[in-house]
């Protein structure tokens, strides 16, 4: 096996992981990788922003669109803290990408060297997982753990730090796929009995109200949407990021929710009496910034999400449903064996409005 410096270990792992574009403004903490991506180009693609901002917004752009992990590097200092708004926004928004920072040497970290900033400290809270570099050896695996940490569960943002030591230092590509599946990242596993509830309370419901998030486009779950609302004829609503996750054509399609929305699904949201909300997260946009106790007071609400951090964090909910949102759908429509019969008096209301 050949050995290589640890820019180029970094080039080549990405294509292993089939990275076709990276966004980025070169500096000189991160020149080394710079220069093994130029015997590359053949297999990826370097767009040059004119501003570290603009190169993590369009990594954004780029994973919306493909559904992939969207790539972009900078150098260190501020290179690196021009990333800060790109990062939050990931996070929020749930956008799975990967930022790749240089930095000084690892003999000048804390001496406060040229463009030396602590990364990682300052990107700490709006990163999903944040990593520093230090020796060559280790950039084949760190780079692979981000990738999946990123894509997996709720995705998210994470950041790589990489020291300049590492991109010049000797080794071997050593590259290991990075899989792990456990409590942290995805549960498998989801209650049956809550299922079941759940299906029953769906069932026994007279005017029940579907609210749809992001999480359903995220878990590719569009099918399985509109086979439970074809089943149990219910409405529904979707926020901002969830808003192409159900055709406008559909006829129980109420529109979008919040306060950027219509007026209908706001309104009968406190007249529903079951509300089923799917991959979102009741943000103030959806709710308003009124007192939360009296967001749909007369409701039951069936919560459904892959991240456990957001139930009860805003709405207390009567059942959870913890997982992706495709296998959750599925399972809820196998409970449901018989259709749900049409509230047509229901469905008027909305066209009131």
């Amino acid at each position: 096996m050949s050995i290589i410096k640890g820019s180029e270990i970094l080039i080549k792992t990405l294509i292993i992981e089939n990275t076709k574009y990276i966004f980025g403004y070169p500096g000189g903490a991160i020149m080394p990788i710079y220069d093994a991506l130029f015997f590359y180009k053949k297999h990826i693609s370097h767009i040059l922003t004119r501003h570290e901002q603009g190169a993590i917004h369009a990594a954004q752009g780029y994973a919306r669109v493909s559904g992939k992990v969207g790539v972009c590097f900078t150098t260190s200092g501020p290179g690196a803290t021009n990333l800060i708004t790109g990062l939050a926004d990931s996070l929020i928004d749930s956008t799975a990408i990967l930022c790749i920072t240089g930095q000084v040497s690892s003999n000048l970290l804390g001496t406060d060297a040229f463009q030396e900033t602590d990364i990682i400290d300052i990107s700490l809270p709006v990163t999903k997982w944040n990593y520093q570099v230090t020796k060559a050896k280790d950039i084949s695996y760190i780079i692979s753990k981000g990738f999946f940490i990123a894509k997996s569960g709720r995705p998210g943002p994470v950041l790589i730090d990489i020291t300049k030591n590492a991109q010049l230092e000797l080794s071997n590509l050593e590259y290991k796929k990075f899989i792990k599946i456990n409590k942290l990242f995805y549960k498998k596993s989801i209650n049956r009995k809550r299922i079941k509830k759940a299906a029953t309370v769906i069932k026994n419901s007279s005017k029940p109200f579907i609210l749809i998030g992001q999480g359903v486009i995220l878990a590719n779950a569009e099918k399985e949407l509109q086979k439970f609302i074809e089943k149990t004829n219910i409405p529904a609503a979707s926020t901002l990021l969830g808003l192409c996750a159900l055709k406008t054509v559909n006829i129980l399609n109420m529109g979008m929710l919040g306060m950027h929305g219509h007026y209908a699904p706001n309104m009968l949201t406190n007249k529903s009496d079951v509300i089923i909300a799917i991959g979102m997260r009741f943000d103030d946009r959806v709710t308003g910034d009124i007192n939360l106790t009296k967001y749909a007071k007369e409701s039951k609400i069936i919560h459904i999400d892959i991240d456990e951090s957001e139930i009860n964090k805003n709405i207390n909910t009567n059942i959870f449903l913890l997982g992706n949102c495709k296998n959750i759908l599925k399972q809820l429509l196998s409970n449901l064996k018989i259709d749900r019969k049409i509230n047509n008096h229901w469905i008027e209301k909305f066209n009131f409005f």
